[in-house]
């Protein structure tokens, strides 16, 4: 049974509580000298499931690209019953301060670093489309936050719309139809964090640049992320850590395409290594051809790059699936004003 993130949070959480019955929502936080945290599940298709990847994606709090990039070649639309499903809930926390929110477009997830805590809430997301891109390198704060948000469209996205025949109205009604979902948290001047009326577009590049989250976890963030806090935006797909022990992992996304051409080909986006993820990968002891095939597979899984030859591959733990556990998809929920102690002002337009 799905469990709210606000259990989780107030749970006793260690990475040995990771199961099918408690979602991947609230990591603990690694040591200053570690960055790597969870663990992969792999759990399997019920015999008698009709239901779409994005059902499961939804139970396990995972984004379509997420499960997608864990498992080639699976059909989006009705996974065969009866086949394996790797949940990759382990991650390498992104190359930022572990501060506020970190938003990483890449992998397309949310990071929360509640304030004095020792956890990482983790959520996944839906970012812009091509050339109406969410940030990419950006540092801003949450300026504001509202329930039942209006969204007024920007002169652009009314420009855009009247090209294709379409009217769009000056300011759209709050409500479960209305694109921002139910709870907003307005960054910068232009952009915000934002439930949705299409769950099925997380994990995907299908807004005008803002960040998309289902129900429970906008509602979630709303409750508990105060005006204020930093927020920054990185894009980084491939992520490499060095654990305390001298272990070396490499996780890698697929890159977002940033050229028409890119987006609409079936060629793999080209990965460039930073820096600091060359400097990981310079050590002596790292196996080139274990890294080479890290790059080529693309899982979004965090895979071990040196030390003996069994210990690079990451096996998903096994799980089972229990009755009460069906997956399902949930609605956003009205309003409730426990939590949202900051005050709420009227929002600016924004690229939905």
């Amino acid at each position: 049974m799905k469990k709210s993130i606000r259990a989780l949070i107030s749970a006793a959480f260690t990475v040995a509580a990771f199961s099918q019955t408690a979602q991947a929502v609230v990591y603990p936080l690694p040591a200053a000298n570690s960055s790597i945290t969870g663990e992969n599940l792999e759990v399997s298709i019920p015999s008698d499931s009709s239901l779409p990847l994005e059902a499961f994606a939804a139970q396990y709090e995972m984004g379509l690209s997420n499960i997608l990039e864990a498992n080639h070649g699976i059909d989006v639309y009705l996974p065969k019953a009866g086949s394996k499903l790797i949940i990759p809930q382990q991650l390498i926390l992104p190359d930022a301060p572990r501060e506020g929110i970190v938003i990483n477009s890449a992998e397309m997830r949310l990071y929360y670093y509640p304030k004095g805590g020792h956890t990482v809430v983790v959520l996944p997301i839906g970012i812009g489309q091509l050339g109406k891109d969410t940030p990419l390198s950006w540092t801003t704060k949450v300026e504001s936050k509202r329930p039942n948000p209006t969204w007024t469209p920007t002169a652009k996205m009314h420009s855009e719309y009247a090209d294709d025949g379409k009217n769009l109205p000056t300011i759209f009604p709050a409500g479960p139809d209305n694109p921002m979902g139910l709870y907003a948290l307005y960054i910068g001047k232009m952009y915000a964090i934002h439930g949705t009326n299409a769950d099925f577009g997380i994990g995907l590049r299908v807004s005008h640049g803002c960040v998309r989250l289902r129900g429970q976890d906008i509602k979630w963030l709303f409750e508990h992320v105060p005006v204020g806090t930093r927020v920054q935006f990185v894009n980084q797909p491939v992520k490499a850590s060095v654990e305390a022990d001298g272990s070396r992992y490499l996780e890698v996304h697929n890159p977002l395409s940033t050229t028409e051409e890119q987006f609409n080909s079936n060629a793999v986006v080209p990965i460039s290594l930073t820096q600091s993820v060359s400097k990981v990968l310079s050590d002596p002891s790292v196996n080139q051809d274990v890294v080479n095939q890290v790059l080529k597979n693309r899982t979004g899984m965090p895979v071990k790059v040196n030390g003996v030859a069994e210990a690079h591959a990451n096996t998903p733990q096994p799980v089972s699936e229990q009755s009460d556990a069906k997956p399902g998809e949930a609605p956003d929920t009205a309003f409730s004003a426990q939590g949202a102690s900051d005050a709420v002002t009227q929002p600016p337009p924004v690229e939905e």
